[in-house]
């Protein structure tokens, strides 16, 4: 009996070898097909179907699906293109398919609503060795998110006089996200006579956060003005801010009456640091520079001003 079984457990054995032992065909398979004897790849083709060998069919001519476009009767293809829309074409901008607000009122969109907004840039007193002077810079506008109306003033005051004031009334078109074009007029009071200009100026945030305004102005008698103004806010904390500042006026034509020559007539660079008590309300501590140049330098010099002066400032900015 013990002999019968091992006898049994040999053959199972032997059999299971056979049938793993990999045959001459497998090893010429994983070798490569070049290893696989009396089969030509270069003629064969995959399926045993040959495109070329298929009778009655022509591949070049052949339509995918059996159909040919121009073979379709009853189709013009050329008037399915363009052409006006039916008279019972939806409005592709009517999103509600047709479905109105029923008794509730339509809601208004953001850009129908009215905004208003009024910032008071520099409210500050200014301090050199010998005078004291006050000065202010504000803009308000009133409108919607594309045209609005912008009001800018800006003065100098010294020993209670005005020095130098001038008032815009403006348009202001959204031209892109970061910039306005404006369009106005711009009256200039002070010292001497007052002059009056026609305004166009553009003015927005540029590259790198630099807030720019760039305004030319036209007056009578040929008379013409550019202004250049530039700001940067350099936040040191939340609440602590360092603002670099600088002005400049070109002036086309002399104005003897107000003490202004041609070309660069004036410059005034500062800076100021404040702290925001609220985002509102801030106020700031600073230094500024302002220097006449050319003929009118020698305006002042003749009126007994000096041509360029340091002072301190402290004020207060503040928007709502």
């Amino acid at each position: 009996m013990m002999n019968n079984r091992v006898r049994s457990s040999i053959a199972v054995l032997l059999l299971g070898v056979t049938f793993a032992w990999p045959t001459e065909q497998a090893y010429a398979a994983a070798e490569g097909p070049e290893k696989m004897p009396g089969m030509d790849h270069g003629t064969m083709d995959h399926g045993g179907m040959g495109h070329d060998a298929m009778p009655g069919m022509d591949q070049g001519t052949m339509d995918h699906g059996g159909m040919e476009h121009d073979a379709m009767p009853g189709m013009d293809h050329g008037a399915m293109q363009g052409g006006p829309a039916p008279a019972d074409a939806r409005d592709p901008h009517d999103y509600s398919g047709g479905y109105d607000f029923g008794p509730l009122p339509r809601p208004r969109m953001g850009d129908e609503e009215l905004f208003g907004s009024l910032l008071v840039d520099r409210f500050e007193i200014g301090s050199t060795r010998d005078t004291s002077s006050q000065a202010y810079d504000l803009q308000a506008w009133l409108g919607k998110d594309y045209d609005r109306a912008v009001l800018k003033a800006e003065g100098d005051l010294a020993e209670g006089e005005v020095r130098d004031a001038h008032v815009e009334l403006l348009w202001g078109h959204a031209l892109t996200a970061y910039w306005d074009t404006q369009l106005g007029v711009r009256h200039d009071t002070g010292m001497g006579p007052d002059r009056s200009w026609l305004a166009f100026g553009l003015q927005g945030l540029a590259p790198y956060w630099f807030e720019l305004e760039i305004t030319a102005y036209l007056g009578e008698g040929g008379a013409s003005l550019l202004r250049l103004e530039t700001e940067y806010e350099l936040l040191l904390t939340q609440k602590l801010i360092l603002q670099p500042r600088v002005e400049v006026n070109l002036h086309g034509r002399r104005d003897a009456e107000r003490g202004l020559g041609t070309g660069l007539t004036n410059l005034a660079a500062g800076v100021r640091l404040r702290y925001e008590i609220r985002r509102e309300f801030a106020p700031y501590l600073g230094i500024e520079w302002v220097g006449t140049f050319g003929t009118t330098a020698e305006y002042a010099r003749t009126n007994g001003e000096e041509t360029e002066e340091t002072r301190l400032v402290a004020g207060v900015r503040f928007w709502y």
